[in-house]
């Protein structure tokens, strides 16, 4: 129960969030010329990451990672779409949150439901970024629960 708690906190404040106006022109020049990348995040799980930027704000994310703990070395894919607020006072600097699915591949596939948090920063005189996130979970086959995943990155945009 006090994961569900958890988890319903985790959404109302992704969406409070939402609500804070988006200084995204001044963040304009930080995303023009991005629209995909690939890179490496490392955490729980670690492997390779997608983002194709729909707009200043929006992108997609993909990811395709290898779990060593909690799955006995299962293969995790995900994606979500995300939303970014920009901070007005740090050139490329931004918060995201969104919503996605994931799959494991293990003896018992799951499946679930994402609702990642973090930040990003876009470097300005290279086509890199790096991110830090949390991601809550609820797993919703073959049982549902409480999960929870976090990386660090970096991606190259083409």
């Amino acid at each position: 129960m006090k994961l569900l708690k958890i988890f319903v906190l985790a959404i109302f404040v992704g969406l409070l969030i939402g609500f804070i106006p988006n200084f995204a022109k001044a963040q304009e020049s930080a995303v023009i010329n991005r629209d995909f990348g690939i890179g490496l995040m490392l955490g729980e799980p670690s492997g390779v990451t997608v983002k194709s930027w729909n707009s200043i704000r929006s992108a997609f994310d993909i990811g395709a990672a290898w779990s060593l703990s909690g799955r006995n070395e299962s293969v995790h894919l995900h994606s979500d779409y995300l939303l970014h607020n920009w901070f007005p006072d740090t050139q490329g600097l931004g918060f995201y949150y969104g919503v996605g699915g994931r799959v494991i591949f293990s003896g018992d596939a799951t499946a679930g439901v994402r609702v990642p948090i973090g930040l990003t920063y876009i470097f300005q005189n290279a086509p890199l970024d790096a991110f830090v996130e949390a991601v809550p979970i609820f797993d919703v086959t073959p049982n549902t629960e409480f999960a929870g995943n976090g990386a660090v990155g970096i991606r190259y945009y083409f």
